[in-house]
């Protein structure tokens, strides 16, 4: 015998509310239009810098967060750390151009919820967001064929996290600690930690020596080798501001 009950209209469960922050416009447009396609999603927030991301999460009670790995003035595993610290119920998922197995596992050592290539399909974006927001146990990470452990772990230089490449380019620019220091940011205590990591990873023992193997792995651009005059060598450099945050509310 059914009851009046049997006939009520199920709760419409509220949408997952999505921060996406990635430096690139049209990637990020299009990402939020797919997002936006879908019943169940919702981009609450579109960034293109992680500068302010604690406060956005906040305001808009975001569920989800698409982190792009790479973008100025950025470390991504120490966002990931201090955005997971303040909101563990926070679901941070990364989106990446990079392959590198040993960069995927620092994210998700560091509390990312899942590492997507940005080639990955669409499907995958989107059983990762739904998989994380149902506590699913599994991590999703979907990188390209060709990201095999022989291949993503071939070679030292391949684990330089992306704040090591960045000291690396500027030591490749002639830049001393302290210009490093004040380009980035950060104390010279934590250059010179990067430096000897750098230099561990890739089996170097000088700068010199660690520029000329991360040119050889691709890891840098080789024009930040050349030579600058002395005057601009020994020169204190002006810290770079952060740029102003470019945040978009969309509710």
């Amino acid at each position: 015998m059914r009851t009046p009950d049997d006939h009520r209209t199920p709760p419409v469960r509220e949408p997952i509310r999505i921060v996406a922050v990635d430096d690139h416009s049209l990637l990020r447009d299009a990402l939020c239009q797919l997002l936006n396609a879908e019943d169940d999603l919702r981009v609450v927030a579109e960034a293109d810098t992680s500068v302010g991301l604690g406060e956005i999460v906040a305001s808009t009670a975001a569920h989800v967060v698409l982190l792009d790995v790479e973008m100025p003035q950025h470390h991504a595993p120490t966002v990931v750390a201090e955005l997971t610290a303040r909101f563990p119920l926070l679901r941070v998922l990364m989106l990446s151009m990079h392959d590198h197995l040993p960069l995927v596992q620092e994210l998700l050592a560091r509390g990312a919820h899942g590492y997507l290539h940005k080639s990955a399909p669409r499907a995958s974006l989107l059983s990762a967001i739904r998989g994380v927001m149902a506590r699913d146990p599994q991590v999703m990470i979907a990188l390209p064929c060709s990201a095999t452990p022989g291949t993503a772990l071939g070679g030292a230089g391949h684990t330089l996290s992306p704040r090591e490449r960045e000291v690396l380019t500027h030591v490749a620019g002639a830049l001393s600690n302290r210009q490093i220091a004040n380009e980035l940011g950060i104390t010279e205590a934590t250059v010179k930690r990067h430096l000897r990591n750098i230099f561990e990873k890739l089996g170097a023992a000088s700068r010199i020596g660690a520029v000329n193997k991360a040119v050889e792995a691709r890891l840098i651009d080789p024009s930040a080798k050349a030579k600058q005059p002395a005057a601009q060598q020994h020169a204190v450099r002006r810290s770079v501001p952060f740029p102003e945050l470019a945040f978009r509310r969309v509710v």
